[in-house]
């Protein structure tokens, strides 16, 4: 056996968490002419070169990107068309505005459907759209869904609203995902606030990004678990993505031990997590050591690129995956790297990509102004 605390930087991985940068004009551009004046839009000060990466919108270069982090497939999640989910969009346009979305992350996908993974996003307002919707986008060679992780009032994850979404998902094998900053509630207040520039307060921010994203994961999970949506549905997969993973074992803990009181289910809720939840992480110390005993199976490593804040590890993955995943023997670490995400999304891990043969000097840029999130290790 190879020696567990080395991690060779060429070592296969797959993103299990990255991004899209949508170009600014996309909505404009695509939406059905009666929705025009509701599309979404973006000045340039917020648009794609916020990003910088061309490959957040274009294939060709994404594919050099992923080969110069050591990345051979991606899950693809969207950014600016999280804004689906608005307080002052109703159903329609939100259906429709997800839709411009999915074709053009189908035609994007086309370039190396082996490597680029999409998933549909879906709103869950109409049921049979919704269902419609991702059958179509399976279709069109989509790994699964993507949805809100705070529903619009009224339509808790644990009520009957979704029975017969869920029995589809789970029909046509498309793991559903619900990703931070994806939704109602706090998500759309922060959305609504930003976009009328009423700044929250630094203390505001650490608490949100700290600990809300966290307790809003906790709330969504619990809600599906302890309602009986995967004793009802056993083959339905879930993802939750970006909320870091060090923080799981404690819950599922405390989950397990308040449910030997009441609970009307047959399995334990942290049973129900290990054979159909999942979760992304890219910069966690603690999930990373806590590993080695629990997680192996669900936890999924992911860099998140193209975003250009902490968390982003995308040209940093080795070192950080050597400080964070070093420690596991080879055969659990190639689970958390590659292994799992294939077989949850039922894909092959394609060969390594070819490493870029010439010079691009906005490499060593990117590097040099995130080394400061990454002191020590890079």
């Amino acid at each position: 056996m190879a020696d567990a605390k080395v991690v060779p930087n060429d070592e296969v991985r797959i993103s299990a968490d990255s991004h899209m940068a949508e170009p600014v004009d996309l909505w404009v551009q695509r939406m059905p002419e009666r929705f025009r004046d509701r599309a979404l839009q973006w000045t340039a000060r917020t648009g794609s070169g916020q990003y910088r990466r061309e490959g957040g919108w274009e294939p060709v270069p994404r594919l050099k990107d992923m080969a110069a982090d050591g990345v051979v497939a991606e899950v693809l999640y969207p950014t600016r068309a999280k804004s689906v989910f608005r307080l002052d969009y109703d159903a329609e346009i939100s259906e429709a505005s997800a839709r411009v979305y999915n074709d053009w992350l189908i035609e994007f996908c086309e370039e190396a459907p082996d490597r680029l993974w999409g998933q549909a996003l879906i709103p869950l307002h109409n049921i049979e759209n919704a269902i419609l919707e991702m059958e179509r986008c399976k279709k069109a060679g989509f790994v699964g869904v993507t949805t809100w992780m705070i529903p619009p009032d009224g339509l808790s994850f644990a009520g009957d609203h979704y029975e017969r979404f869920w029995a589809a998902a789970q029909e046509f094998e498309m793991p559903v995902s619900m990703h931070i900053n994806n939704g109602y509630g706090a998500y759309a207040e922060a959305s609504a606030a930003t976009r009328t520039r009423n700044e929250w307060t630094r203390i505001d921010e650490l608490s949100f990004t700290t600990s809300g994203h966290k307790k809003i994961a906790m709330d969504m999970l619990t809600d599906i678990i302890c309602s009986g949506v995967l004793e009802r549905f056993p083959r339905l997969k879930v993802v939750v993505a970006e909320a870091e993973v060090g923080w799981i074992p404690f819950w599922l803990e405390e989950l397990d031990k308040r449910s030997r009181r009441r609970n009307s289910l047959p399995m334990m809720p942290s049973e129900y997590f290990n054979r159909q939840v999942y979760a992304t992480f890219a910069d966690d110390p603690v999930g990373g050591h806590l590993l080695s005993r629990w997680g192996g199976d669900n936890f999924l490593w992911a860099n998140d690129y193209p975003h250009p804040g902490v968390g982003d590890t995308w040209l940093f993955s080795g070192a950080i995956i050597a400080r964070d995943l070093g420690h596991l023997v080879p055969e659990t670490r190639a689970k958390v790297l590659r292994e799992s995400v294939a077989k949850l999304y039922g894909k092959e891990i394609p060969a390594p990509l070819p490493a870029p043969s010439e010079p691009d000097p906005s490499l060593d840029e990117w590097r040099q102004e995130r080394a400061g999130y990454y002191v020590g290790i890079a």
